[in-house]
């Protein structure tokens, strides 16, 4: 079992290695004088975590502004738990879950694109951009570092500009999401449906979060 934190460039500040889950209680202390604020991703092989051992692990590193970010897992149980706790958390299908090179490449991989409805429950981060082709439901969360783009119906929520990046944008080709943050700046969707047939991008301006026509570009060329 393995620990990582990273700081909010995304770069590894820590990593430990554990032999059973509850031992993360000796490095608390250790924990505690990392420079904030910071994530957390947890890669387990079988063993199987419960939601109360869970929870009181993600309230703990929450009270050292950590937060949990990510759960790689054999184990389907603990990647429901995850899920239940609203933590992005992946079922591994390889022998080897520990391995340095699939950590790499899941922590360096940077836009993602998604095709298929986003369900209510369901949670899809992105380190770089992030592009969901379909409509994401009441109730599902997507989050990227960068900017969001739905082709399709937003009506969850959506948070963009996770590490801190101001430009960051979220534009749908019908924005009517529950709750939209930018940043540190969090706005409640709009009440009633769009009134225009055309894109809509959610911006930053002034220290509000504003919703404008969405001129389409090249981006995905």
């Amino acid at each position: 079992m393995k620990f990582i934190i990273k700081n909010k460039n995304n770069d590894c500040i820590k990593s430990i290695s554990l032999e059973k889950f509850e031992l993360y209680q000796n490095f608390i202390a250790e924990l505690s004088v990392i420079k904030k604020p910071a994530t957390a991703t947890l890669i387990t092989s079988y063993e199987k975590i419960n939601s109360f051992e869970l929870e009181k692990f993600k309230l703990t590193l929450e009270g050292i502004n950590i937060r949990i970010k990510y759960i790689y897992s054999h184990n389907r149980e603990t990647v429901i738990t995850g899920k239940s706790l609203k933590i992005n958390s992946i079922l591994l299908n390889i022998k080897n879950p520990e391995n340095e090179l699939l950590i790499g490449s899941l922590h360096q991989k940077k836009d993602i694109i998604h095709k298929g409805t986003v369900r209510s429950g369901d949670r899809i981060s992105s380190n770089g951009d992030l592009f969901i082709i379909g409509d994401v439901n009441p109730g599902a969360i997507v989050s990227a570092n960068n900017n969001i783009y739905v082709w399709g119906k937003l009506l969850g929520n959506a948070f963009a500009g996770e590490n801190g990046n101001k430009n960051s944008s979220i534009a749908s080709l019908f924005l009517s999401p529950l709750q939209l943050r930018i940043c540190e700046i969090v706005a409640i969707g709009p009440k009633d449906n769009p009134k225009y047939q055309y894109p809509e991008v959610a911006i930053l301006e002034s220290q509000k979060i504003i919703i404008k026509p969405y001129l389409l570009k090249s981006k995905l060329k």
